[in-house]
């Protein structure tokens, strides 16, 4: 079986001011009607052989979860909720303790969008071949632009017992814009999605070789937690114990386990996915007008292109400006150029406190 994991701890600080740690990104209603783990929860819905999904958030954010999974009529799910942070490796892992060993688990952030949902779906037929037999399977994406925001996945041999499944060569972070440049004409290299699809026992065995003390101590976090009333005979909610769990290692799965197993393997996904994670990112999947703009709210522009602009309950005026973004959440306001979309992040964290994220974005 399929199980879905659905990682609902990060809280978007690109996204700031609108998103927010009581508020986070996978809550916002970004790209539509639905917000972005309604989406996620839907997608995974969509695959064959797909069980109830497992999603692990922090334990401020179960409510809310749980109403907007009320509000697409899913019933059935389980949630581990994380006292605190401490990566994605930490939380695959719980998924992958309370599943079979022989699930595989399709390891997924809860806000990413993904506009192709026949080629999400036949992506993950062949990673399920790679997976069963074995492989750690993560999903690359074809590059159409030297992108300096996102990792990058240098694609290996082909791996001959399955098909369309390449070895990892190696992992590369985020580049300059020079070394994207040439990731890009290479060929050779993908983004790197942050997606995964692997067997449990895999994944726990890998994690047993390159972080016995995180898989330990998530572990006894496991087998101590304690059950959570829901309120749905469908769902069932387990506190991850907040003094094991705190004292697992921080790490992602792909530092943790990914750039030091053998078992790596990638799969191409061209899917239209984007992982919204910063305000350039939205405009740029967003519907523009005739001047390139994407407006959000009772917004006026003059003389204003290739810009992003989302007013909260106050009119905002722009003028005679081009590339910029504007994003008034009420309390707080952000005003920056298209080209800095990336520091926001960092200016959020130093201006305003926002805390450690509990996992990656």
């Amino acid at each position: 079986m399929i199980v879905p994991v659905i990682l609902a701890g990060g809280l978007g600080t690109r996204l700031w001011p609108v998103s927010r740690p009581d508020s986070p990104k996978p809550l916002m209603r970004l790209d539509g009607p639905l917000s972005m783990i309604q989406q996620t929860v839907l997608r995974a819905e969509a695959i064959p052989g797909s069980g109830s999904p497992v999603i692990v958030c922090g334990e401020a954010h179960y409510a809310p979860i749980d109403r907007q999974m009320d509000q697409i009529g899913h019933e059935g799910f389980v949630a581990l909720l994380e006292p605190v942070g401490r990566g994605t490796a930490p939380a695959a892992a719980a998924a992958a303790l309370v599943s079979d060993r022989e699930d595989l688990l399709l390891v997924m952030p809860a806000d990413h969008i993904i506009k192709d949902l026949e080629s999400f779906v036949s992506a993950i037929a062949l990673a399920t071949d790679a997976a069963r037999a074995g492989w750690l399977v993560t999903f690359g994406i074809t590059p159409d632009r030297p992108e300096t925001g996102y990792g990058y996945i240098e694609r290996g041999r082909a791996i001959e017992e399955v098909t369309g499944c390449f070895r990892i060569a190696s992992f590369r972070e985020k580049p300059d814009h020079s070394t994207a440049l040439e990731y890009v004409a290479s060929g050779r290299y993908w983004w790197n999605s942050g997606m995964f699809l692997v067997r449990a026992g895999t994944f726990l065995d890998e994690l047993e070789l390159f972080g016995p003390r995180m898989l330990s101590r998530t572990a006894s976090a496991v087998r101590t937690s304690k059950v959570r009333p829901t309120g749905s005979p469908g769902r069932a909610c387990r506190l991850l114990n907040p003094e094991s769990f705190a004292s697992a290692p921080h790490g992602s799965i792909d530092r943790t386990v990914m750039e030091r197993t053998e078992r790596g393997a990638v799969v191409a996904l061209r899917a239209g996915w984007n992982d919204l994670g910063s305000w350039a990112a939205l405009w740029d999947t967003a519907s523009k007008d005739r001047h390139g703009n994407v407006a959000s709210g009772t917004v006026h522009l003059r003389d204003v292109s290739s810009s992003y602009v989302r007013a909260g309950d106050r009119p905002v005026v722009v003028l005679g400006i081009d590339r910029v973004i504007v994003v008034d959440a009420g309390d707080a306001l952000l005003v920056a150029g298209m080209d800095h979309a990336q520091a926001v992040k960092e200016i959020a964290r130093t201006s305003v406190a926002i805390p450690d994220e509990p996992a990656a974005e």
